[in-house]
């Protein structure tokens, strides 16, 4: 007889989930160690939960092998940041170029454009002194729901499990004033463009964000290195 599931989540998804939350906002910094026994004290577990979180951190790339006995926070490299943006360039603007054909046939229900439409909002309506963090958690919020609305789930699941990747680097270009407005002015532009069902107009400013995005924070990266 199968034993009933409980509501709650299993104490490795809970352990996974607060180690990778203070990965991506940086309590938990590149290069920290992390043992089993540290981590479980941290957090008031046993080691067994710990180290099968800390096994799926390191199969994602955010825990690394450090020496003998343990692992460390993966730093963020300038390179492997430029990659995953060239990937999520093409995504992007698939996803954009989708939307809008599918706003041009009568595709998109209500509820879709709503959420999309909130996503919008709730970054535009942020000012400068919000906190880093609700900026790049709005603008994740953004981009998975113009993924969403692309009808492709393919798009959604392949870019979800890098997003802590992108979060973590993210930081770094949004940390000025200036670029936060101009992110949330294109995406304002890439949305109207959905809306008005012009698809290739809609790819090409999704593109064209996504690229500059990627660059500004990759060269951001570099610069933060050379000053350290």
């Amino acid at each position: 007889m199968l034993v009933p599931l409980r509501s709650v989540p299993a104490l490795i998804d809970q352990v996974h989930d607060r180690l990778l939350a203070a990965i991506v906002d940086g309590t938990l910094a590149a290069g920290q160690r992390l043992t089993q026994e540290s981590v479980a004290e941290m957090l008031g577990v046993s080691r067994q939960p710990v180290s099968h979180a800390l096994q799926v951190l390191k199969r994602r790339g955010l825990v690394i092998e450090h020496g003998k006995r343990g692992l460390m926070v993966a730093p963020v490299e300038a390179q492997r940041v430029r990659d995953l943006y060239q990937v999520r360039e093409a995504l992007d603007g698939l996803a954009a170029n989708l939307a809008a054909r599918r706003m041009q046939a009568g595709l998109i229900g209500a509820d879709e454009k709503r959420a999309a439409d909130t996503a919008l909002a709730d970054g535009l309506t942020l000012d400068d002194a919000a906190n880093i963090g609700a900026f790049v958690t709005a603008d994740v919020a953004f981009h998975a729901a113009i993924h969403r609305l692309s009808g492709n789930a393919a798009i959604d699941e392949t870019v979800r499990d890098e997003w802590p990747h992108f979060m973590r680097s993210m930081g770094v270009a949004l940390a000025d004033a200036d670029m936060r407005r101009r992110v949330w002015r294109e995406h304002a532009a890439i949305l109207a463009a959905i809306w008005d069902g012009a698809a290739a107009r809609a790819e090409e400013l999704a593109r064209s964000h996504t690229r500059h995005a990627g660059e500004e924070t990759a060269s951001g990266l570099e610069e933060k290195r050379s000053v350290a």
